[in-house]
């Protein structure tokens, strides 16, 4: 059980002549599970009492980094060009001297490239996260995709991606650690969400009132499972469900538009809505009677899945990658076929017909799921394990891996159990 207190600890794991310092890389500081991960970790360590610095190329959340004590520098390291990532190693090599960096900590493949190199003729460690399992066709982008496996340690934020790393790249399954993302359930709990929030959404979506509401929240691109959601509620022939899809198109308008074309080619005007951002996804899932996570390819992990059990909300997800870990299935949720509409409304209209005190009893236990299981504290602590593994290993030399690591010891005890028996 990881506490506050094992997070505290990471300035022992350094020598006394100064606080570590810890470089965070990521493309850039937007939506998405990456970089809250990232700007969890960077309160955690001014806590802990390190310095933080993150690098990216900008983004709507510098202002949650600063806010945090943190330092944010700004680089071109969201660039995939051969050139723009040569230049960034200089670059972030320089930063690493000035500020006499202690690990660098690279959260995509890109600057991984330049964090790598960046790190040579420095006493700087190097560390990776991979976030999500990336297409391998061809050697090419296999190589390109590699940058995440060189660290010294490489963060898996599910076995799932675990799995994926061990089978595609030369790395030793030492050098991985596997840390869930996590939720903070002080934010995402039923109590915490004032009915006014409820109200205020409501009214900015236009939701028709006692209306039973299906939400699926998730950026509006393909393979998130938009088409498949509309298939289904459209099996579903109930005019009482009304189907709330929250995210942004970044870009992406001819799918925008095809998903819309879905909904009126299905007879789902008026019943189906794309309602775009949303930055109160506490009181969004409370508005909610079934989540549904419909991705028709594997999550390397999923925020939707442990939020929506955090707040103690049906949750409907389809049975591959993260989700598996993440979902008890028929205990605090559904996992269904991926891809299968009639699968994904059997489930949902399961969901929806729940009785009350089923209903509670399933709340209740994906509550407590996510609070043995998939916190944040939880998350940033085990990253501060990490950290302090590296840090252990610079100023000692000695490497150490976790007890978990170790091979079982078997004590054969056969005089105890006789004398037992007599």
């Amino acid at each position: 059980m990881h506490t506050k207190a094992d997070a505290k600890g990471l300035g022992n794991a350094a020598s006394t002549r100064k606080p570590p310092v810890v470089m965070q890389i990521i493309p850039a500081l937007g939506a998405g599970g990456a970089e809250q991960g990232c700007i969890d970790v960077a309160a955690e360590l001014v806590k802990s009492g390190a310095k933080s610095i993150v690098v990216s190329h900008g983004g709507h959340r510098i202002p949650e980094i600063l806010r945090g004590g943190s330092t944010h520098i700004n680089l071109p390291v969201h660039s995939k060009n051969p050139f723009v990532l040569w230049r960034n190693v200089g670059r972030l090599r320089k930063l690493i001297r000035e500020h006499d960096v202690d690990i660098v900590h690279a959260r995509s493949r890109a600057p991984a490239w330049s964090a790598w190199k960046a790190v040579e003729n420095t006493k700087a460690r190097f560390m990776t996260t991979c976030h999500a399992p990336f297409n391998i066709s061809g050697s090419a982008k296999k190589f390109y995709n590699s940058s995440i496996a060189r660290g010294e340690r490489v963060i898996a934020i599910s076995n799932y991606v675990r799995e994926y790393l061990l089978k595609n790249y030369e790395i030793e399954d030492r050098n991985i650690r596997v840390i869930h993302r996590g939720v903070a359930v002080e934010k995402f709990h039923p109590g915490a969400v004032a009915p006014t929030h409820l109200i205020k959404l409501s009214n900015e979506w236009r939701l028709p009132d006692g209306c039973t509401i299906v939400m699926m929240p998730g950026r509006l691109t393909r393979w998130k499972g938009h088409l498949v959601l509309i298939d289904a509620m459209a099996k579903l022939k109930r005019d009482d469900v009304f189907c709330v899809m929250i995210g942004d198109d970044q870009g992406r308008s001819e799918y925008r538009a095809e998903v819309e074309a879905a909904i009126k080619e299905k007879g789902l005007e008026g019943r189906a809505r794309i309602v775009g951002h949303c930055s109160d996804m506490p009181a969004a899932y409370m508005l909610a009677n079934v989540v549904v996570s419909a991705s028709t390819d594997p999550e390397g992990f999923g925020r939707i899945p442990i939020e929506a059990q955090a707040m103690g909300r049906p949750i409907v997800a389809t049975n591959h990658g993260g989700a598996m870990e993440t979902i008890i299935a028929g205990e605090t949720g559904w996992l269904v076929e991926p891809g299968n509409a009639d699968a994904l409304a059997a489930a949902i209209e399961e969901a929806l017909t729940l009785d009350p005190e089923r209903r509670s009893i399933m709340a209740t236990h994906a509550m407590m799921h996510i609070a043995d299981n998939f916190t944040r504290s939880r998350m940033v602590d085990e990253t501060m394990d990490v950290y302090a593994e590296l840090l252990r290993e610079k100023f000692t030399g000695v490497r150490v891996d976790p007890p978990q690591l170790a091979p079982p010891v078997i004590i054969v005890e056969e005089e105890p159990l006789k004398a037992a028996a007599e």
